[in-house]
């Protein structure tokens, strides 16, 4: 078994939220491994941190994420990025982080209908709201629907009970709360204040100091990446779905050799916690792991399936790698993130890549 150490540019592109899971340490293996296609699939999409540090993207490029608001934002991102800007430009606000969560989380049935509807369709109100959101949010559960707090009849935030509605600061109220989707509400927390906490991104050095968000004196900063971001996504295709949709002949090795990352929710076998991704059926990872056993020996498919240590019993011809998965893990859990890598897939690369 291999172990892996991450050489990717800091200044490659990146998603302007912050993101469990993601891949942009490893992406660089990743292209080593897969090399020149004509074609790529990415079934759950997430932040795009492997697409985003392609070294060479002239081909057929499809992605795919089951999550509305993910898929929406990238959407919106690719064709009217300036829009989502001026959404996302609002300093860190308590106050209009519930506001906008209640009413992001009201969209999420027709959200997810047109996205399914239209293949070009966005909201770029919906895009800026939800990545200035998770990005000011603490932790998971954002835009998850799975929370007491609503707006009621006098369009109050009011926290849900068995008997009906808990007493808040603003009064009382017995009302049943307007729901868009049964048993659908919010959690209420403190937004991130600290240093690591700023607007849109908590990382990139635009942001203003004092947990400013994305002010004034920053936006031609989120302009300049959102722009780069859109010139990156312009011939992608970014499709909302169950991931299987992705995976077929039409879109995968119809268009010629095809590379074909898969990185699902963890597995039951991976015994990891429930919470770490939006998608709560946690069969997926075997479903999508038959997949790529039963596509592996295609010679015109190099498919890569990450996941954990003991996760999945690939066939004794995949090879296997394990990396770090860096800051915010325990050093014995971040030794156990895999990747998997077809038999079609290069084998020759730099020694000690990645530790």
């Amino acid at each position: 078994m291999e172990t892996l150490k991450s050489t990717i540019p800091t200044d490659a592109l990146q998603a302007p939220f912050p993101w469990f899971g993601g891949k942009r340490k490893v992406a660089a293996e990743v292209w080593a491994r897969f090399g020149t296609v004509k074609n790529y699939v990415e079934p759950f999409f997430g932040s795009g941190a492997v697409l985003l540090n392609r070294p060479d993207y002239q081909c057929v490029e499809t992605v795919n994420d089951l999550d509305g608001y993910v898929a929406n934002f990238w959407r919106a991102i690719k064709t009217v990025p300036r829009e989502v800007a001026e959404y996302a430009d609002n300093p860190v606000n308590e106050n209009d982080l519930h506001a906008r969560h209640v009413w992001l989380v009201q969209q999420a049935d027709t959200l997810h209908a047109r996205l399914e509807g239209d293949p070009d369709w966005c909201d770029p109100k919906i895009a800026g709201w939800w990545v200035w959101g998770i990005a000011c949010w603490i932790g998971s559960g954002f835009c998850s629907g799975k929370g007491p707090w609503w707006i009621d009849a006098n369009v109050q935030l009011v926290k849900r009970t068995r008997t009906g509605l808990d007493r808040t600061d603003q009064g009382v109220s017995r009302q049943l709360p307007f729901l868009s989707r049964t048993g659908q509400g919010v959690n209420r927390k403190l937004p991130h204040l600290g240093d690591t906490g700023r607007g849109v991104n908590r990382q990139r050095p635009h942001l203003g100091s004092g947990g400013a968000g994305v002010n004034r004196k920053t936006v031609n900063g989120i302009l300049e990446w959102f722009d780069a971001l859109s010139a990156r996504l312009s011939r992608v295709r970014v499709c909302s779905g169950d991931w299987a949709r992705v995976v077929t002949l039409s879109v995968t090795y119809h268009h010629g050799l095809t590379a074909v990352f898969l990185d699902p929710p963890y597995a039951d076998t991976a015994k990891r916690q429930d919470d770490l991704y939006r998608v709560d059926d946690n069969t997926v990872a075997h479903a999508v792991r038959d997949w790529a056993v039963e596509n592996g020996s295609n010679p015109l498919l190099r498919i890569a399936l990450c996941g954990y240590e003991g996760e999945h019993q690939m066939p004794s011809d995949w090879a296997v790698c394990r990396w770090n998965a860096g800051r915010g893990m325990s050093n014995s859990s971040a030794r156990r993130e895999r990747i998997w890598f077809s038999p079609a897939c290069l084998l020759n690369r730099a020694p000690d890549l990645f530790t």
